[in-house]
């Protein structure tokens, strides 16, 4: 029997370059146990991954802000404060950074996340105002409500699945995967994850991205 697997995306999931890696699309759907995806990025996201993976729609997004398991979505945290704050970042001369359609957020319910070439002090000045904090993800910051985490969006889905958060094996390479290899029974980070991530994690692969997530796969079979 294999264990289910809670398994973060950027970084995890991808190449080197960000784009989803090929690799994923046979050998998710061919895992014989539930598959959580857990991401700060915005709901759609996962949810879409979910769909072309052809595997159940089970995620954890916007850094457990949205939770989604057994045709259930729940909102965690109240959004408008994030939003409060991006505005008082941009109106100090601040950029989100991606533009005037910002994709990037337009789907967002419970965060904000800025672009890694923003003004990092001025983005923690004005995220300490309003009682945020920043998540530095390696592919952006994000503002987000204390207390946040995947790791309750795990126990979350865990219970919605009558399963234990311990009986997961978590996969990511990033801080906000830490609460994550917490919550989860064994945790891996992939060879490119950063120190926060390393440090938390039960084991470290040998491979990087999807390498190692691939890596994790063949060990636990």
């Amino acid at each position: 029997m294999v264990p289910p697997l809670v398994l973060d995306i950027d970084g995890t999931l991808t190449t080197p370059t960000g784009g989803i890696d090929p690799r994923a699309f046979e050998a998710l759907p061919a895992w014989d146990a539930p598959i959580v995806l857990a991401t700060g990025k915005a709901f759609p996201y996962p949810v879409a991954l979910c769909h072309f993976l052809q595997i159940p729609e089970q995620v954890i997004a916007e850094h457990g802000g949205v939770v989604y398991a057994d045709d259930e979505v729940r909102v965690t945290v109240d959004s408008e404060r994030p939003w409060q704050a991006a505005e008082a970042f941009v109106d100090r001369g601040g950029d989100l950074g991606w533009g005037a359609a910002d994709t990037v957020n337009r789907w967002r319910e419970t965060e904000v996340a800025v672009n890694l070439d923003a003004d990092e002090a001025l983005l923690r000045a004005v995220a300490e105002e309003f009682d945020l904090d920043v998540v530095d993800t390696g592919y952006a910051y994000h503002l987000v409500t204390p207390g946040v985490a995947k790791g309750d969006g795990l126990r979350s889905v865990a219970t919605a699945l009558g399963l234990d958060p311990a009986d997961f094996v978590a996969v990511g390479d990033s801080e906000n995967d830490v609460s994550t290899f917490e919550a989860a029974g064994e945790s891996f980070a992939v060879a490119n994850a950063d120190d926060r991530a390393r440090a938390a994690a039960d084991h470290v692969t040998d491979g990087a991205h999807m390498d190692g997530t691939l890596e994790v796969l063949a060990a636990l079979q």
